[in-house]
């Protein structure tokens, strides 16, 4: 009887009265101090791992690497590519090295803003450099966002995907990515002061600034409306990349207005080349006149263009890349037997619609799927052992309902 009031601790030597829980082992005992100390011990342990493994990551992705990684994976768009490889290096570098002495001088995030056109790349480039450097990465449609209290999502929703993205590691979602899609359409809608609130306007733009400078922000694990009884995480975006794209249709007219350009000289034929040359000016004062408050510009040092894509651009998008469309359909019917072969006429025609459509790179697949859409049906366990896309089979598969959809979309 008497050895088993006098219990101790085999770690601190504290007695049974001494603490709360006692969990008994084989040859002995570790109290509830003791189990807490070390929880805390290994996910220090843990963080330092984390660190040491996105250091070894880096060492590897100099600037010029990451732009190889995505020249890999993005046909063209040689500026892009540069300017987001500087900013993506320079974000993780700071991260890696943070400042240690209250003297020292400390490095802001380089958040990015990406513009062009809709199928040129900016969501590709995002989601390419999240898998090169093995980082929780999430997309959110800045369209449904809205400020606290109306109907959509809050912007912490944002940081709910990113979690979720990583599996609930906190720890791994604060060196996360997010790209934030359609970002020009939360743009204010004018100068003028309205007696209703623009919602999902200016008053994002407005609630999105605490989440870019880097602050602590309670959000729901699993999405969704903040409700007091919900069980909230907190999460420091100060070391979270933000990347923004949008279109921002009609901001070429603004910036020919501020370099006092004009379009009076230049053939029809040279309207497209006249329309690429002003993006490549685009700066801060023209977000700014589209509709960008300043201070969510200000949270944005780097601004870049990516240009239109032409049918030169297409077509090797079609079959150079690593995952190019072509490559994937070929394997998806190899799967089943069948040898995927197209002619040069057929790659011709699905450039030809994309530029028709006014789809760029995104509308290639739906083109693809539209072409192939029976064959996928017909031909696995059938005879047909082989298939040879031409324009002729092209033309005769895509008929003016799939053109009419992919307009709508």
């Amino acid at each position: 009887m008497s050895s088993k009031k006098n219990i101790t601790c085999s770690f601190c030597g504290r007695s049974k009265e001494e603490v709360s829980v006692f969990i008994a082992g084989i040859t002995g005992h570790i109290c509830d101090l003791c189990v807490a100390q070390a929880e805390n011990i290994i996910q220090e342990e843990q963080k330092q791992q984390g660190r040491t493994g996105l250091a070894q990551n880096l060492k590897l992705l100099k600037p010029q690497e990451i732009k190889e990684r995505l020249d890999e994976y993005i046909i063209g768009q040689e500026d892009a590519k540069r300017t987001v490889s500087v900013a993506v290096y320079n974000h993780y570098k700071r991260l890696l090295h943070p400042t240690q002495d209250a003297d020292a001088v400390e490095i802001e995030k380089s958040n990015v803003i990406l513009t062009g056109e809709t199928g040129t790349g900016k969501t590709l480039i995002a989601r390419t450099i999240a898998r090169m450097l093995d980082v929780p990465f999430c997309i959110a449609d800045a369209t449904v966002l809205t400020e606290a209290g109306y109907v959509g999502e809050d912007v912490e929703s944002v940081l709910s995907r990113l979690l979720q993205a990583a599996d609930y590691d906190v720890e791994a979602a604060e060196r996360g990515i997010v790209f934030i899609d359609e970002i020009d359409k939360i743009a204010r809608k004018n100068d003028n002061p309205s007696i209703t609130r623009d919602v999902s306007g200016e008053g994002v733009q407005q609630a999105l600034l605490k989440l870019l400078e880097g602050a602590e922000v309670h959000v729901p694990p699993q999405g969704g409306r903040k409700h007091p009884e919900q069980k909230l995480v907190n999460i420091n975006t100060k070391n979270i990349l933000f990347i923004c794209g949008g279109a921002f249709a009609g901001i070429e007219q603004i910036i020919e207005r501020r370099i006092n350009r004009s379009a009076i000289g230049y053939q029809k034929g040279d309207a497209q080349q006249h329309s690429e040359d002003l993006l490549s000016y685009v700066s801060a004062a023209d977000l700014r006149s589209f509709g960008l408050i300043p201070e969510l510009i200000g949270r944005f040092p780097v601004l870049t263009h990516l240009k239109p894509l032409d049918g030169s651009a297409l077509r090797r998008i079609l079959t150079e890349p690593k995952n190019a469309l072509i490559k994937q359909y070929v394997r998806l019917f190899e799967i089943d037997g069948i040898a995927l072969k197209f002619h040069a006429s057929g790659l011709d025609y699905m450039v030809e619609k994309a530029i028709e459509l006014k789809l760029g790179a995104r509308g290639l697949r739906s083109i693809c799927e539209a072409i192939l859409r029976d064959a996928m049906f017909d031909l696995p366990g059938s005879d047909e052992k082989e298939l040879l896309v031409t324009r002729e089979y092209a033309e005769q598969q895509f008929n003016g309902d799939d053109a009419q959809n992919l307009r709508v979309a």
